[in-house]
């Protein structure tokens, strides 16, 4: 409207300035001058602006729209100065990471009603842009994301013990709520980051009987931990009793009463043959062994 309103104006002004210019050159009447010089400037500024609606910025971060009265464009915009058709409407979408807050009170498993406060980190998918905007509008995140995040938030946590938004399955049950709305919404266009739950309010009592459950079975653990570790010292020092015991009984099967004699006359031969002085009684010890007595 701008561009035609411009346009509209700058033809005008232009034939004024002609005209005037005539009678200044025909009469040469000084007083045409001012109003050619007038009419000059008018006609000059609206070409500018109307040259200024052939031209659109899009500002970083953002992708545009082209709606030619109703005819969509399957083309966006970039970021940056682009050339489109004065007549044309260009609708702007920031394609940035964005958060969409709830805080609702969902139910758990065990029927308790718990206020949960979740979070979408969220952005609009650049090359589905033209199509959101067909299909739903500007406010896209109003109609398709808030509704589908609020449906998927309560299914998930209808599925688990409150116990399990106290805990370190927190982070799972973020995780499912983020894949669950992935599949929503993406084919729509919006793409989802992250589901951070932010922050659990559980019934009064609650809270205080959750911590002193997980404390039981953290203790529960931890004597089982004892247990199983005392079992295994068992089990080692059994395994080392029974082998020292093997092995003495190996040794004991091993010396023969022959092979002690064998070994005493090997000894005595050993000795007799020192240059030391002694006296070999021979079977005169016990079990018939040389009795060596020495003579200093």
């Amino acid at each position: 409207m701008l561009f035609l309103l411009s346009v509209a104006i700058a033809v005008v002004a232009f034939f004024a300035w002609r005209s005037a210019a005539r009678k200044v050159r025909a009469e040469r009447n000084a007083a045409y001058q001012t109003t050619a010089l007038v009419a000059g400037s008018i006609a000059a500024l609206f070409v500018i602006i109307a040259i200024s609606q052939c031209i659109t910025v899009i500002p970083a971060g953002n992708v545009g729209v082209v709606d030619f009265f109703g005819t969509v464009s399957d083309n966006t915009l970039k970021a940056g100065i682009n050339f489109v058709n004065p007549l044309a409407r260009v609708v702007k979408f920031s394609v940035q990471t964005q958060e969409v807050k709830e805080v609702m009170d969902v139910p758990s498993k065990e029927g308790l009603t718990v206020q949960l406060e979740v979070s979408a980190l969220y952005h609009l998918n650049p090359e589905k842009a033209a199509q959101v905007y067909k299909t739903v509008g500007e406010n896209y995140a109003e109609i398709i994301l808030e509704p589908q995040f609020r449906s998927v938030a309560r299914g998930v946590t209808a599925g688990y013990e409150a116990k399990a938004l106290y805990t370190s399955e927190r982070e799972m049950l973020s995780q499912i709520i983020l894949v669950d709305l992935q599949k929503l919404v993406e084919p729509r266009g919006i793409t989802v980051e992250a589901a951070p739950l932010r922050r659990v309010g559980l019934p009064a009592g609650l809270t205080q009987s959750i911590e002193d459950k997980l404390r039981a079975e953290q203790e529960s653990q931890r004597m089982q931990f004892v247990l199983t570790k005392e079992k295994l010292e068992a089990e080692r020092k059994r395994i080392e009793a029974q082998g020292i015991a093997d092995f003495q009984t190996i040794v004991t099967k091993g010396i023969s009463e022959p092979l002690l004699r064998w070994k005493g006359i090997e000894a005595t031969e050993k000795i007799s043959n020192s240059p030391n002085a002694k006296v070999i009684i021979i079977g005169a010890g016990k079990d018939g062994l040389p009795l060596i007595l020495d003579t200093k």
